[in-house]
């Protein structure tokens, strides 16, 4: 079932997730929808408070970079290194679009929808897509990553073509 996506403006997208305590079919079926509204909106990711659940859980599908769809469940980042620039966008800011600066590379520790832990290591895009979905569970947008010029722009042009 496709579900209702919220925007930068909404303050659940700004609360904590808390951890999930057992993988359910509930979770399952989270996950499945949250799936089915990511690809309905054209995303490569998306954590559950972007869809109004502040569980954590997300989802990234980075098939065109020959990696597999996933989900993780509690996701926690273990390991840092070094730093690049990627650009960004997200769902819950449609339009906009800035170059932020994060880890290189991480490693993720989590539950997959077995329950079983999983850790992931990810570089580049891949590493850039876990750390924007993760920083959504920490109520955290990737506008907040941003020098204050280059946000004080985006912030001109949404106010230009994106009023909430």
């Amino acid at each position: 079932m496709k579900l209702r996506l919220y925007y930068e403006t909404d303050p659940i997208l700004r609360q904590k997730a808390v951890p999930v305590e057992k993988v359910t079919n509930k979770i399952r079926r989270l996950v499945e929808d949250m799936f089915e509204t990511m690809y309905a909106a054209k995303g490569i990711g998306l954590a559950a408070n972007q869809v109004g659940i502040l569980q954590r859980v997300i989802i990234l599908d980075l098939r065109k970079r020959g990696i597999k769809p996933m989900a993780l469940i509690n996701p926690e980042i273990v390991v840092r290194a070094g730093e690049c620039d990627n650009e960004e966008g997200c769902l819950s800011c449609p339009g906009l679009f800035a170059k932020v600066t994060r880890a290189a590379c991480v490693t993720v520790h989590a539950l997959d929808t077995a329950g079983d832990e999983v850790a992931v290591e990810a570089t580049g895009l891949h590493a850039a897509a876990l750390q924007h979905e993760i920083d959504h569970l920490d109520g955290i947008l990737f506008l907040d990553r941003l020098d204050p010029t280059e946000r004080i722009r985006l912030e001109q042009l949404r106010a230009a073509h994106h009023p909430f």
